[in-house]
């Protein structure tokens, strides 16, 4: 009732503004003169009272056509403007035509048809504006009563960087929502066309490439920034230098974002979330990529989704993205206790309507893995459990092949046992060539992968391979971090080696975005997808531009000790094999088109889990390197009887 109440107050609001507009419109044409005389008047039908009720009421219904009482004040915008004006237009046009119909419109002067509509669109619209304005706080820097000193907030003071389109929704954003936490004061923009534009009141001092007069400008003002809010992600920002940020960080200044599509997703309804600091790997990484919402969506929501290794640093991402497209219900796997105890608690306090259920089990025991995914059910599948650390896992290569080799099957065939429809293994570059005992679990895994599937009913099955990933257990980035606020040395193997990086976000959302192509398709066969990583960076010059971020100077504040290779690690990788070739089939997907010398079996995998597990090192790494040469066809194997991957 109170609904209907507001909106029958809105309607009868119109109609009065429109009575007043035509009311004074017919004053303001007798006044002057114009129209019809004395005579005339005499001779007219219609009373001035029956004109403004008749003009009123065709207001009132136009008003209800257009479905004005659903707009509210507040919010009134140009759209708004646009259909009052046409309210306008309609209601003097069809009044018009009434009022000549019943007496020829006798006794109305001509101008009040060209003054009713202006009156009528003043009024509503200026109303509107007032209202807005009082409910963004607009007025307030108007007021007389208020002193110099009391206009000036207290709150820090913020510096907007970005286009002036994003810096209006901003500033509109925390008027509606009284955010009184930072004072804007004063925007930069990406184009110097812009400088000495006002925002909502707030100036563009300066374009991008000349952050640091601005900031000179602005100090000289005393209105030198406490924070800086990048608008746009930092990896759209051409012209930022790693030394002017790392001396914006030296200088005490915060550097802020809004939130990512994802986080928004998160927090449905909350029209201003709070701003956070920025990631050193956020202005590390790359243009950020656009994605199919619309297909990551229809893969994900309203289903079961399950994620093993879902406390490790990609799993930990993948549950954050799959649980914001309104999956069903969320299975988290982990054989680690803390790991899979945090991610389930982030879930439960970011996602606390979400059904979920956290599995505490190793993909090693295979029956202890069919027995949860018959309980849980999935009906898509994350595989992203395993060893990573190419060190580690070249000094104990059973425990790699172990988990990254049968865990791999033991997931595989429990997906099919239990009906899953999908299930998708999150592989590497480095199992391109691998020449370390991780990069050939990898690629073992993905053969594996293939094998599952040859073009029958059931499961679909694909890997997704790509690079190194900013930011996750085991990424140089953290290391560096850590060297760094030790005071040095920041170590590097090599001073040529390069690597590709993504961030953490960017990675698994590509990974989304390949598994709903995979599902589009039409093909059967398993698929292997690979990421475009867009191009490797020298991890020379990634020390180097850590160090800056910092605020330090390299090699005088803070050395870089080359310490060289370790056994097994190459100087760059590839992310495609000599015998692979790719074929775009999304946007920053590819598919990797291979025929493989060997379709590995249980047989193949049962050898060498017993030298696994019997700890026979050397054992363990002859088979795996014997296995891996004949998938890649540099040994006899078996006659293929698998296409590894669809051409479609």
């Amino acid at each position: 009732m109170e609904r209907m109440a507001f909106r029958a107050q809105t309607i009868l609001a119109d109609v009065v503004l429109a009575a007043l507009a035509f009311g004074l419109a017919y004053l303001v044409a007798i006044s002057a003169g114009s129209g019809a005389g004395p005579d005339m008047a005499d001779a007219a039908s219609l009373t001035v009272v029956q004109l403004v009720v008749l003009y009123a009421a065709l207001a009132g219904g136009f008003s209800m056509l257009f479905r004005r009482e659903l707009s509210p004040w507040r919010y009134a915008s140009i759209p708004d403007a646009l259909v009052l004006a046409r309210i306008a237009l309609l209601t003097v046009g069809v009044f018009l035509l009434w009022v000549f119909v019943i007496d020829r419109a006798h006794g109305l002067p001509r101008s009040t048809l060209f003054l009713a509509p202006m009156f009528q669109m003043v009024g509503s619209m200026g109303v509107r504006i007032l209202r807005r304005a009082l409910h963004e706080h607009a007025l307030e820097s108007f007021s007389p009563l208020k002193t110099v000193s009391d206009r000036i907030n207290q709150s820090p003071s913020l510096l907007l960087i970005g286009p002036p389109s994003l810096a209006d929704s901003y500033l509109r954003d925390i008027a509606r929502s009284h955010d009184r936490s930072h004072t804007p004061v004063g925007i930069i923009g990406l184009d110097p066309r812009d400088v000495g534009q006002q925002v909502r009141g707030v100036c563009v001092i300066e374009s991008l490439e000349n952050l640091d007069e601005a900031l000179a400008d602005l100090r000289r003002w005393n209105r030198y920034p406490r924070s800086i809010l990048f608008l746009e992600e930092p990896g759209r920002l051409k012209g930022l230098t790693a030394d002017q940020l790392g001396r914006l960080k030296t200088d005490g200044i915060r550097l802020l974002r809004l939130p990512s599509i994802v986080e928004l997703a998160q927090h449905d309804g909350v029209t201003l979330l709070p701003m956070r600091d920025i990631n050193i790997e956020e202005l590390l990484a790359r243009e950020p990529i656009e994605l199919d919402r619309v297909a990551i969506g229809n893969l994900i929501r309203g289903r079961r989704i399950l994620v093993t290794g879902a406390g490790g640093s990609i799993g930990t991402e993948l549950c954050r993205q799959v649980a914001a497209f309104h999956c069903a219900h969320l299975t988290l796997l982990d054989f680690s206790e803390t790991s899979l105890f945090e991610i389930d608690r982030e879930m439960a306090e970011t996602f606390p309507r979400m059904s979920r259920q956290a599995v505490l089990c190793d993909v090693r025991n295979a029956a202890r893995v069919l027995q949860a995914f018959n309980g849980e059910k999935p009906d898509l599948v994350f595989h992203a459990a395993a060893l990573k650390h190419v060190s580690m896992v070249e000094q104990h290569p059973c425990e790699g092949v172990l988990t990254n080799v049968i865990g791999t099957w033991n997931v595989a065939e429990a997906a099919k046992g239990c009906g899953a429809g999908q299930m998708v293994l999150i592989s590497t570059d480095k199992a391109v060539d691998p020449t370390n005992v991780m990069g050939a679990t990898k690629r073992l895994a993905e053969s594996v992968i293939q094998a599952q599937q040859n073009g029958g009913q059931g499961a679909r099955f694909s890997a997704v391979r790509f690079g190194n990933v900013l930011g996750s257990g085991g990424s140089v980035v953290p290391i560096f971090k850590s060297q760094i606020e030790r005071g040095g040395p920041v170590t590097v193997t090599h001073p040529d080696m390069e690597r590709f990086f993504m961030t953490l976000p960017e990675a698994s959302q590509l990974v989304l975005h390949a598994t709903a192509t995979c599902a589009e398709g039409e093909g059967r066969d398993a698929r292997l997808f690979l990421l475009e990583m867009g191009e490797p960076v020298r991890i020379m010059d990634l020390a180097r531009q850590m160090i800056a971020l910092s605020g330090r100077t390299p090699g005088k504040e803070i050395e870089i000790e080359i310490t060289g290779l370790r056994p097994g690690e190459k100087l760059t990788e590839a992310l495609l094999d000599e015998t692979e070739r790719s074929l775009p089939c999304a946007h920053k997907v590819l598919e990797v088109v291979s025929n493989s010398a060997l379709r590995v079996s249980s047989a193949h995998l049962a050898e060498l889990e017993v030298l696994a597990d019997r700890g026979d090192v050397d054992g363990v790494r002859r088979a795996l390197f014997e296995l891996v040469a004949q998938i890649r066809g540099e040994r006899p194997g078996a006659a293929p009887t698998l296409r590894v991957v669809a051409n479609g």
